[in-house]
């Protein structure tokens, strides 16, 4: 899913059933430094309004001229553009590239149900990927398979011509324990495109003061984590160096689909922990999950340096697995 707009196929959907009229157009191919990726998006009206992008702005005029021509003809295309050094340089790149844009009118050929469906499984953080031919769109979801595509995030066509766009839920980052490594994880982890949410019971370490505008869960980190929902776009990192607090976050998130789970402390401290979960009855293989101690051995020694060995070993994890 694209960072260019990400409420894309929610836009369409609502203003289709406005009857205003919509029309998706999607990065499907580029070459070169093209300014967007592929799967970015942009959505036009009916009556000419746009949002997002697919190009920074060097062909959004043409893409919008085409999509409002779609709509009246009720057929999808495919669109190739050259942007030019001298666009590109505008947009903030060295050199121009080509793109290739799909654009679907939504009901003719992107159908109401299955734009539905992916709003749908969008809110519920399901992963789906959209399928079509990329010379005339209209397709179909589907939840299973292009697994190296999901992990990586990366739409794109595949070796028999289809178009797959990934639609992944946001990244996520439960860190239980609001210590001072939080307080340096939670700007790194924005940076990277996770929202993270603080866990603490303990208000004086989790307070607005320390965490201005986060999410911070005073419960204790069991309830909180099931509050929260675990799935494989969320990693759970624990910092509190208190079994009362980490274990009981362990027991949820090793029955879970979590991506990453990390905890600080020591080797002697991690020895410690995998006793106390062997004898919780977790196997070998649930407890190898956890990275102990914490993020790469880069010879982290301040919080933020921990903070970025911690966010490093994530990034490894989530694009070339555990």
């Amino acid at each position: 899913m694209s960072n260019e707009l990400n409420g894309a196929p929610e836009l369409a959907l609502e203003w289709h059933r406005a009857g205003r009229g919509a029309v998706l157009a999607t990065v499907v191919e580029t070459w070169g430094s093209a300014p967007r990726r592929v799967g970015a998006q942009m959505v036009v009206s009916g009556d000419g309004q746009i949002e997002g992008s697919v190009s920074g702005g060097c062909v959004e005029g043409a893409v919008m001229v085409e999509a409002l021509e779609a709509l009246e003809d009720g057929r999808g295309r495919l669109l190739e553009f050259g942007v030019s050094d001298g666009d590109a340089f505008a947009v903030g790149l060295a050199c121009g590239g080509t793109i290739r844009v799909l654009v679907e009118p939504v009901g003719a050929v992107l159908n109401e149900k299955v734009l539905a469906d992916l709003v749908l499984a969008r809110s519920e953080r399901r992963a789906v990927a959209y399928v079509c031919d990329p010379e005339t769109g209209g397709g179909a979801l589907v939840s299973d398979g292009f697994v190296e595509r999901f992990r990586m995030d990366r739409s794109g066509v595949e070796d028999d011509g289809l178009f797959v766009a990934i639609h992944n839920p946001p990244l996520r980052v439960v860190i239980v324990g609001a210590v001072h490594i939080a307080q340096a994880l939670v700007p790194v982890a924005r940076i990277a495109g996770y929202d993270p949410i603080i866990v603490d019971p303990r208000s004086a370490f989790g307070s607005e003061a320390r965490f201005p505008g986060e999410t911070i869960l005073d419960d204790w980190p069991d309830e909180a984590l099931e509050a929260v929902g675990l799935d494989g776009r969320t990693a759970l990192v624990l910092l509190t160096h208190d079994p009362k607090l980490d274990d009981p976050a362990l027991h949820v998130a090793l029955r879970s689909e979590v991506f990453y789970i990390g905890a600080l402390g020591s080797k002697r401290t991690h020895a410690k922990r995998v006793e106390r979960l062997q004898a919780d009855g977790f196997s070998d293989a649930e407890i190898a999950r956890i990275h102990g101690p914490v993020g790469l051995d880069i010879g982290a020694a301040s919080p933020p340096e921990i903070a970025l060995s911690v966010m490093a070993e994530m990034t490894e994890v989530l694009r070339k697995g555990a």
